[in-house]
């Protein structure tokens, strides 16, 4: 309810999602321009700060994907690794960042829901990366879920339907 009485319209929860959307695909982004050429990240941020459509993203939600997953990055490849077919140097930048962003999402983010997490990193994918590379992300990303939010898979795993 936005007022007393009234029902809310949905804009601020649509609102919310389009500015995580948003920082989501600027996060890739710079990940993307990271994993291509490893420099300082504040360099990244600063140059995609700068872009435009920033200021449509939701700025910590974005500071939070993007340096969390940099700063964690080691621990984040060892989550990914065991469920990818071939070595981490084979996969292309896109797969990486959307990789590395999502299972530091799933990590960090309990708040946001695993498959939420999973459907906007396959829209990136689709977005950003080659043809099926979605359908590699979809799988790797399943199984790191598994891993991740178990308990979460479990609870709904639980539910009954009426």
């Amino acid at each position: 309810m936005s007022e007393v009485g009234k029902p809310d319209s949905g804009k601020r929860q649509g609102h919310t999602r389009n500015a995580r959307r948003r920082s989501r695909e600027l996060a890739v982004q710079g990940l993307y321009q990271w994993f291509l050429n490893p420099s300082e990240v504040g360099e990244i941020d600063a140059h995609i700060r700068d872009a435009p459509g920033f200021d449509k993203a939701d700025r910590e939600h974005y500071e939070s994907l993007l340096h969390g997953s940099v700063h964690h990055l080691e621990s984040l490849m060892q989550q990914i690794q065991p469920f990818v077919d071939r070595p981490w140097i084979d996969l292309s930048p896109v797969e990486k960042a959307v990789l590395v962003l999502a299972s530091h999402e799933m990590n960090t983010h309990p708040e946001i829901p695993y498959r939420v997490v999973i459907n906007e990193a396959v829209e990136l994918t689709k977005t950003f990366g080659g043809t099926d590379a979605f359908k590699f992300v979809n799988g790797v990303l399943d199984k790191v879920a598994a891993q991740a939010r178990d308990t979460e898979i479990k609870a709904q795993s639980n539910v009954q339907p009426d």
